[in-house]
């Protein structure tokens, strides 16, 4: 069943209600990755070895730690929309708000998962290895996070169209 189409027997309320109980369960899943992913980053430098990091590794640290912190903001938005509108008859705006944040907060946690894996590359293996790995892992995000479901999503519509 396509998320957001309202099935036979269920009324707009019901559709809401099932539309919101899925993003909730869809937020719980990305919100422990990031929130795993921001621990380790945040006590990284206070690792002994740290001091050892080059300008660049520092560098893509920082952007990484930045990411992670803004996907934990958006993954986290929709308890605070929730809260302060709830009961104010704004489910339908919370779900299209709270959509458009997971799917950022995604974006946020690709990045962040793969400036992570090319920032510990780097310093244990150098450049190239850093390069490789780094790119797969952006590849490997982009195309199972975006373009796959982008993809079938297009040829979907162009079906309708006909």
């Amino acid at each position: 069943m396509k998320e957001g189409k309202r099935r036979k027997d269920e009324s707009e309320e019901e559709q809401l209600d099932r539309n919101m109980s899925e993003l909730l369960q869809e937020l719980r899943v990305s919100q422990t990755g990031v929130q795993i992913l921001f621990a380790f980053l945040l006590a990284l430098p206070f690792a002994q070895r740290f001091k050892e990091v080059s300008a660049f590794e520092r560098d893509v640290y920082f952007v990484t730690l930045l990411l992670a912190g803004l996907a934990s903001a958006l993954f986290i938005a929709p308890a605070s929309f929730h809260r302060l509108l709830f009961r104010q008859q704004e489910k339908a705006y919370l779900i299209a708000s709270s959509n458009w944040m997971a799917i950022a907060g995604l974006a946020c946690l690709a990045f962040a998962i793969t400036g992570t894996v090319l920032l510990i590359a780097d310093f244990l293996f150098g450049t190239t290895a850093a390069a490789i790995t780094g790119g797969s892992f952006g590849f490997v995000f982009g195309f199972l996070w975006y373009a796959l479901p982008l993809s079938r999503l297009r040829r979907r519509r162009r079906r309708t169209r006909r």
